[in-house]
């Protein structure tokens, strides 16, 4: 848990004959005196929100020792869960058994547990109102959500204590947010980082990267970043360069980076037992790898054949580990993809029980330290990369974590299959990360192993376009995975989608500010749309990206319509602007070069134009894309350099847009706070929706004269960026 400034609650403590009480203002927790029974109620309704069959208890664990330690709560008839994190599967969790181990699962199925990350949180919903339980607990741990007994929700571990937090609603949102402040939200990432990405294991020799990025420029295909994966290296060994296949990195990087291209390369904890090898031999001297308890250093076998393993719950480790990314940063990397961090072992799965950690001068075994290993990895390369990259954003990503890992890397959802299950698998997956504490997810699109064919991967492009981290990623033994790859038809589908996601980069990268700001996920289930309906629980395939584009992604093959749930409100259709009813289900059209998106009415969209890579070239007019509202709706744009840490000293703006309409007029205000000067000076308006005859726009109590309405009743006009007020009249 991070250390952060809390609102401070005020409570008081009662004690009776039978029981204690502590209460805030909204909820109050009753322990009972001779069993210990816990529940929590709230204090509006009166509603016991979380109650106990029995007691915690504990028994022996006659294999390590020590106590297994177990709470049970009773599961209510209509209650439902979701959380977790990446667990595969329904989002509804109800029914389930789930543990908590973090696993190199390779091609995972449907219902297949454990994956490659440990989020032991989750959110119980029943009587329309919502809680949270974070159960903070690095070992082997376990979830049963009614699946052994309907009528108790269990969880238990196999060591440590019994320490959890309850999180009160009432709204699937507050609990959320609340969680956020306990183990903290994503940085502000680079701008570049939210555009198109491509990977594959592997793209060499320099010849091959060169060619990936000629293609993208010379189709017109916006991209931000080429990945390296294993094979830059010489055998394998971090932080070192096969001079065979890239003779000459700096000057790669630097001529990838003029043509707009960022470098991004992995690095994996296993370290080749090698003296020769400068950080082998840095990490022995120091004893800086991992021991077992004869006190030998624990060996296994990954990518570069016998290897030994840094112990970053070790602070000196994390320190030194930092440090050793200085060369490839002086170079110019931009991004650093830490992988195989569960940790991962070929034979074994990974480390044996009795290696030792350091644990922060808590010493204790790998059943302790095995689930927050990745987490303390990629801590130990975010934290060195913003000493040494002093202003700029750090960019970093991890396979694997622990509840808190958004602090420091973005997160894919591991190697998937080029299926259709895994297309449905991966959007449940992202929603779930995303109520979890971790938004910055995606998934590697086209899948990573198998074989899509342009169907699946440009319904794929289409999806990710609405994933907070867009990459599409291959293996080295299956064909080639480009946008282009399956023929013009589907190139140019792909072009589009890709080129909305850079028309879209105002918005997305506003509803990035809201989730490190305010801690909103950025994905939101329907769910958390409208958790009183009941069917919402169990709506799996539409989310919201931020608070206004509804995303209903094609699911299934040979699919051109899609019946979709539009929650309450007023919807406009993306590509046709229909106004459609809210609280019911429409039938839309969704051939291949399509994909149902809808806005809410009233929002106000910022647009870009399109780029072949973020920033490269000055932005001269933003567009303000209005959608007519007969009730006031707040929309929100934020904007800083893109790429520095200035916003923390209040280099930033944030504009705050309200909409309201009726038939005979729409308003439009804006309020700016923050000192950043964007350099573009107009708003290039279109104004959705609008149900009368224009005959006067104002601004700032100055009329403007030159605007029109096109075929589509689409109003255009201009205005200045720090505009106060609007105001579209029919008289």
């Amino acid at each position: 848990v991070p250390d952060v400034d809390q609102k401070v609650s005020v409570f008081k403590m009662q004690e009776y004959d039978d029981h204690y009480t502590i209460s805030t203002s909204v909820v109050t927790c009753k322990i009972e005196r001779d069993n210990f029974h816990i529940s929590f109620s709230d204090n509006i309704t009166g509603t016991v929100m979380v109650d106990e069959p029995n007691s915690m208890h504990w028994e022996e664990n006659v294999d390590f020792g020590g106590y297994y330690i177990y709470a049970t709560k009773k599961c209510q008839p209509e209650e439902n869960f979701f959380g977790l994190g990446d667990k595969s599967g329904n989002f509804n969790l109800r029914g389930r058994r789930f543990e908590n181990w973090n696993t190199d699962a390779y091609s995972f199925g449907w219902n297949q547990d454990p994956l490659y990350r440990t989020i032991p949180f989750y959110i119980g919903m029943h009587n329309q109102a919502a809680y949270g339980i974070f159960f903070d607990n690095t070992f082997k741990s376990y979830f049963d959500f009614g699946g052994e007994d309907v009528t108790k929700t269990s969880f238990w571990a196999d060591g440590g204590e019994l320490q959890y937090y309850y999180i009160h609603g009432p709204h699937m949102m507050d609990v959320v947010k609340r969680y956020a402040t306990l183990t903290g939200t994503h940085p502000m990432p680079p701008k570049w980082t939210l555009g198109y990405q491509q990977c594959r294991w592997s793209y060499y020799p320099e010849s091959k990267v060169k060619e990936i990025a000629k293609q993208f420029r010379d189709r017109k295909i916006p991209c931000d970043a080429i990945y390296l994966d294993i094979d830059y290296m010489d055998g394998y060994r971090c932080f070192t360069w096969n001079k065979k296949y890239f003779p000459d990195p700096r000057r790669m990087i630097k001529e990838l980076s003029d043509d707009g291209f960022k470098t991004v390369v992995m690095i994996d904890p296993g370290i080749k037992v090698d003296d020769d090898y400068w950080v082998f031999k840095e990490g022995k001297d120091n004893k800086y790898f991992c021991r077992r308890s004869d006190d030998y250093f624990m060996e296994g076998h990954v990518w570069p054949g016998r290897c030994q393993f840094p112990d970053f719950t070790n602070p000196k480790v994390r320190k030194w580990w930092g440090k050793l990314y200085e060369e490839m940063v002086d170079m110019g990397v931009a991004g650093f993809w830490n992988d195989m961090n569960e940790p991962a072992v070929f034979g074994s799965g990974t480390f044996p029980n009795d290696v030792r950690h350091n644990y922060d001068g808590y010493r204790g075994s790998h059943r302790k330290a095995h689930n927050v290993y990745g987490m303390q990895m990629v801590r130990s390369t975010y934290e060195g990369l913003k000493k040494l990259m002093r202003n700029k954003r750090p960019f970093t990503i991890t396979r694997a974590g622990y509840s808190g890992m958004q602090r420091y890397a973005s997160v894919w959802t591991g190697d998937n299959i080029a299926t259709w299950e895994h297309l449905k698998m991966g959007n449940i997956q992202c929603q779930r990360l995303s109520v979890s504490g971790v938004s910055f997810c995606g998934t590697d699109i086209g899948g990573f192993s198998g074989e899509p064919d342009g169907e699946l991967f440009t319904r794929w492009i289409q999806l990710g376009t609405f994933s907070p981290f867009m990459r599409a990623h291959s293996a080295g033994d299956t064909a080639e995975r480009e946008p282009w790859s399956f023929g013009e038809f589907f190139e140019d589908i792909n072009r589009k989608f890709i080129e909305l996601r850079y028309r879209l980069l105002p918005y997305l990268y506003s509803v990035f500010w809201e989730h490190h700001r305010y801690g909103f996920p950025i994905l939101r289930p329907l769910v958390m749309l409208e958790q009183e309906k009941i069917s919402n629980h169990f709506r799996q395939d539409e989310f919201c990206y931020g608070d206004k584009l509804l995303i209903c992604p094609v699911l299934e093959q040979g699919a051109i319509s899609r019946q979709v749930y539009l929650p309450k409100g007023k919807w406009y259709n993306f590509w046709t602007n229909e106004v459609l009813d809210g609280e019911s289900e429409h039938h839309i059209d969704a051939k291949i070069d399509s994909m149902p998106i809808f806005v809410r009415a009233g929002s106000v969209i910022p647009e870009y134009p399109v780029m072949q890579y973020v920033d490269e070239k000055s932005i001269t007019e933003v567009v303000l894309n209005i959608y007519n509202s007969d009730y006031e709706v707040n929309s929100y744009m934020y904007e800083d350099h893109g790429d520095t840490f200035a916003f923390e000293q209040d280099i930033y703006l944030e504009k705050k847009f309200t909409v309201k309409g009726d038939n005979q007029f729409l308003k439009v205000n804006q309020r700016i706070v923050g000192l950043y000067t964007p350099n573009y000076e107009f708003y290039a308006c279109n104004v959705m929706g609008v149900n009368f005859q224009v005959k006067k726009i104002i601004v700032d109590n100055k009329e403007v004269k030159d605007f029109h309405t096109d075929d589509k009743n689409i109003l255009h006009f201009k205005c200045l960026k720090n505009f106060a007020e609007i105001q579209i009249l029919s008289l």
